[in-house]
């Protein structure tokens, strides 16, 4: 298959996730406010003023509001135009940009914190998406990556499949491999940390009632299994050479 061919497939590919997204992830997108644990991911990078950030994927901008509410100027990329909308009605004096990660209409060295929260698992080219990163971060910008773990204890135990979003698209690898990613795209990964935003109301009772029990025991044993067994993790990352 010639480079023009594979072109023309990720352009198709491309086309259905985004339509994929519009029409059935964010299709209820009504009033959402900001989790507190998106508030306290935004305390713990503070000072915020003056900073340019940039997420990658950045969906309906809840992430993005915690930290613009603490000063950060933020600009936000994803391929759902619906999700977009919902973002500039929130953040209408924030930049954003509707199109692949793989490819960032920004110039070279903009941003001072770059983060893809949840979101690189989903990308066509990841590899690519984080080049692009690297590119339009500024020499010594931070990057904050949240990805899913293949070791998941509960994933591994067969009582869990996968996100909404499994159909469409979920590369899932180990702690291990996402390492070799992030360094093969020319990051250093500086720490590590579980994410533990499910250890909320909110999430155990999101399902049907008989699922309830098990959520909650996932919830509170999460924060004392080890990181290899935990659902997603934290990356803070800077560029080789930092």
């Amino acid at each position: 298959m010639d480079s023009k061919t594979i072109g023309q497939s990720r352009d198709l590919d491309r086309r259905v996730v985004r339509d994929f997204y519009d029409r059935q992830y964010y299709k209820n997108l009504r009033g959402q406010t900001v989790p507190s644990h998106y508030r306290g991911l935004a305390r713990r990078f503070r000072p915020w003023q003056g900073k340019r950030l940039l997420d990658v994927g950045c969906g309906s901008g809840l992430w993005l509001r915690a930290a613009a509410d603490l000063g950060a100027v933020t600009s936000g990329v994803d391929i759902s135009q619906v999700a977009l909308d919902a973002c500039k009605r929130v953040l209408p004096l924030a930049k954003f940009h509707c199109g692949p990660a793989e490819n960032l209409p920004f110039t070279d060295g903009e941003f001072d914190f770059i983060s893809c929260l949840g979101a690189l698992e989903h990308f066509l080219e990841p590899q690519k998406a984080l080049s692009e990163m690297i590119r339009v971060a500024k020499p010594e910008a931070l990057f904050l990556l949240l990805v899913p773990n293949s070791g998941f204890l509960t994933r591994r135990l067969g009582l869990f499949c996968g996100t909404q979003q499994v159909d469409m698209r979920e590369d899932v690898r180990s702690l291990g491999e996402w390492q070799a990613l992030f360094e093969s795209a020319g990051l250093v990964v500086r720490h590590r940390w579980r994410d533990l935003h499910v250890i909320s109301p909110s999430w155990i009772f999101r399902e049907r009632w008989f699922s309830w029990p098990l959520r909650a025991a996932q919830a509170f044993a999460l924060p004392f299994w080890p990181l290899s067994w935990q659902y997603q993790v934290y990356h803070l990352c800077v560029m080789r050479g930092q």
